[in-house]
């Protein structure tokens, strides 16, 4: 099936602040087809990677991450907020573009050797991804891969993944903000 996974996302001028664009992707995944083709994509891709494990984080990393695992024949573990998870917890604090921010994971949801497949919606400056990334490998996991729906080139999220294989649906190079 091809799909024109960038004609369904929706460019908002202006949010959060002025100057930003941002890349709404709820049009995408309310559309059927626009859901399949983001979950095929990315679990086509992680499929050869063996994965254990995808590991998404709330709340855009909730709607593909389940579907992914689904699709893999693996099982999916949030990372979350803190003081969301009801048992005993890990925790890292990552920057974002616009601050800094904490996400706890279960103590038990990666087992030592599993492999995870880290995903999220979006790929900015890579500070959410990275510390999923480093809550796995802190519990003993190994990352098979990095995914996306999108990212955006001209921020430093690739570069904050170095090391790790990553895949991107769709890409933009550029946050200029039509008027």
């Amino acid at each position: 099936m091809s799909y024109d996974i960038d004609g369904a996302i929706r460019r908002i001028p202006h949010h959060p602040k002025p100057g930003i664009l941002f890349y709404d992707l709820m049009p995408l995944f309310e559309d059927p087809q626009g859901l399949a083709a983001c979950v095929d994509g990315i679990a086509d891709w992680a499929r050869p990677r063996e994965v254990d494990v995808v590991l998404g984080a709330e709340a855009r990393g909730f709607i593909l991450g389940g579907a992914i695992a689904h699709s893999l024949g693996c099982g999916f573990a949030c990372a979350r907020k803190p003081g969301k998870l009801p048992y005993e917890v890990i925790s890292r604090e990552y920057d974002l573009e616009y601050g800094t921010d904490v996400l706890e994971l279960h103590r038990d949801a990666i087992r030592p050797g599993q492999r995870v497949l880290v995903h999220d919606d979006l790929l900015a400056t890579g500070g959410t991804a990275a510390a999923k990334c480093q809550l796995v490998e802190e519990l003993g996991g190994e990352v098979a891969g990095v995914a996306f729906v999108v990212e955006l080139t001209f921020l430093p999220g690739r570069d904050r993944l170095a090391g790790y294989d990553v895949l991107s649906l769709v890409s933009y190079d550029s946050e200029d903000v039509e008027e």
